[in-house]
């Protein structure tokens, strides 16, 4: 969340911010030309930061940084949608309203199953949010930055802000993104806050979600290019084993892998007070080596036999504010399961597309027979197993018009799976678009994967089984539904033929 300078009149009052809001019932057409299909965006305006993902009697709640008023950033508050099976969203009124000069930055929602906070009614568990509350710059008077509480009865309807707010004030303007989760070791809530020009992240511990007391920190470590924000930290399961470690995630801005926002893992163990990192403070380990993927957290809530999932903001702040988008802007990463792997090079962190994403599949292509063809639309999902032993560089060319495509390869002579939008499209609107996209993957043996999942302006790649994975927004030109193969021997020369076996599912909307 790199923040732009930004003024907040007082007189917008909680009641005009929920006038200006999204109604549930309001009719959005999700025909545009590069609207995602079934990646979330809201119905208009800005949205950047998911925030509060939390799961809670049969429903899924994400809460997202919001501008009720444009397509620009500005008076953040926090949209809201609901969904079954994190691919439906249905789009709620804003949930917490900036009111009073404090905007409300980002977050994250807890159920409280044992109203140890008392805000929950009638004996029943109750939503808390715990929110960063940013009060902007004023003449002589620094910006402020503050965590605070507000609590819900009714599944996130309707939300109350606890009257003693802030539960933390450290009077400083850069002190954001409270990540809260209940510690089963030391049975008691846990908080992992940035304190971004520090390049570390804090840990708080609290028996009722309002008084906390600092228990760690943790860093500097790995990237220091930017400041750190969006902290995560969550149990994953190692496979193949019984074992667990621990991951805390750290959101970077700018110092990105592939430039501008981009966010970086440390893989270790947390015994409910202490990170230790397994790693050498010297290494970086990223999330993700597109542009396109910040402030990715993972839902509360699941139940202990659900490994984690994770959504992210799709966008760079390089560009934001500048994508070809309207009546919004902004949208998010498809949710995506977690879990840890050995690899050689260590344990590492593993992502893949959801099973749900599944039950959109409409249609099954067969491209065993031809190095090219049309698509009638432009959301489909390719998976591709292919021996690469023999060249020295194989790709896809997606959303083909004319002379405009986006590429996805491996180029085995540099060991590096790459995302190439140079000349995809509309690529004008900022010189850090048009970019090829690099990721270290040496293969164990010689056999190359790759999952592939296009949503009319978006290219997710998941190579390697998940090991490696590049997020990217794209905008093609109107028509641009074709799919190329090519493949170059070791000697240089172009491979005829057919192309590799491959699966190729056309995606139905989600709308």
């Amino acid at each position: 969340m790199h923040r732009r300078l930004f003024i907040s009149f007082a007189f917008l009052a909680s009641l005009m911010l929920r006038g200006a809001q999204p109604s549930a019932h309001d009719s959005a057409s999700y025909d545009q030309l590069y609207r995602p299909q079934f990646h979330f965006s809201p119905q208009k305006h800005w949205t950047n930061d998911p925030n509060g993902l939390v799961f809670f009697e049969g429903e899924y709640h994400l809460f997202f940084q919001y501008n009720p008023f444009g397509d620009q950033w500005g008076h953040m508050s926090w949209g809201h949608a609901v969904s079954r099976d994190l691919l439906h969203w249905k789009e709620l009124p804003v949930a917490l309203p900036e009111e009073h000069g404090v905007m409300i930055f980002t977050g994250s929602t807890v159920i409280d199953e044992r109203n140890t906070s008392g805000f929950c009614k009638g004996g029943k568990p109750c939503m808390v949010a715990i929110y960063t509350g940013h009060t902007p710059a004023k003449g002589a008077k620094r910006a402020l930055e503050t965590q605070n509480v507000a609590y819900s009865n009714d599944r996130g309807r309707t939300w109350t802000k606890y009257r003693q707010n802030p539960i933390l004030d450290l009077h400083l303007s850069d002190f954001r993104d409270p990540k809260v989760f209940w510690s089963q070791q030391k049975k008691r809530w846990t908080m992992v806050v940035a304190l971004p020009n520090q390049h570390k992240v804090r840990l708080y511990a609290s028996p009722n979600l309002k008084r906390w007391t600092a228990i760690s920190e943790f860093g500097p470590a790995g990237a220091v290019g930017g400041q750190w924000e969006c902290p995560e930290l969550f149990e994953l399961p190692l496979r193949g084993s019984t074992d667990t470690r621990w991951v805390l995630k750290v959101g970077l801005n700018p110092g990105g892998v592939a430039g501008g926002s981009g966010e970086q893992y440390f893989v270790g163990r947390f015994d409910g007070q202490h990170f230790k990192n397994d790693n050498p403070s010297s290494l970086t380990l990223w999330t993700d080596y597109g542009k396109d993927c910040y402030c990715a957290l993972t839902f509360n809530g699941l139940t202990k036999n659900r490994s984690p999932v994770m959504i992210g903001w799709m966008d760079n702040w390089q560009y934001a504010s500048k994508l070809p988008t309207a009546p919004w802007r902004g949208q998010m990463t498809l949710p995506r399961k977690l879990s840890l792997r050995r690899t050689s090079d260590g344990i590492r962190l593993i992502q893949n597309p959801l099973d749900a994403l599944a039950s959109l599949r409409s249609e099954r292509v067969d491209l065993n027979l031809n190095a090219s063809l049309a698509l009638p639309e432009r959301a489909f999902q390719l998976s591709v197993t292919h021996d690469v032993k023999h060249l020295r560089e194989i790709g896809w060319k997606l959303l083909v018009k004319d002379d405009a495509y986006a590429t996805v390869g491996y180029d085995r002579s540099k060991g590096v799976v790459f995302v190439d939008r140079a000349r995809s499209g509309q690529t004008g609107f900022s010189p850090a678009f048009p970019q090829r996209m690099e990721a270290p993957l040496h293969l164990a043996g010689s056999v190359l994967s790759l999952d592939i999942v296009v949503d009319r302006s978006s290219l997710e790649v998941f190579a390697d089984g998940g090991r490696i994975t590049m997020t990217n927004l794209v905008f093609p030109a109107e028509g641009a539904y074709g799919l190329q193969f090519y493949s170059i021997s070791d000697d240089g020369n172009l491979v005829t033929g057919p192309p590799p076996p491959a699966s190729l599912w056309r995606l139905r909307s989600a709308h």
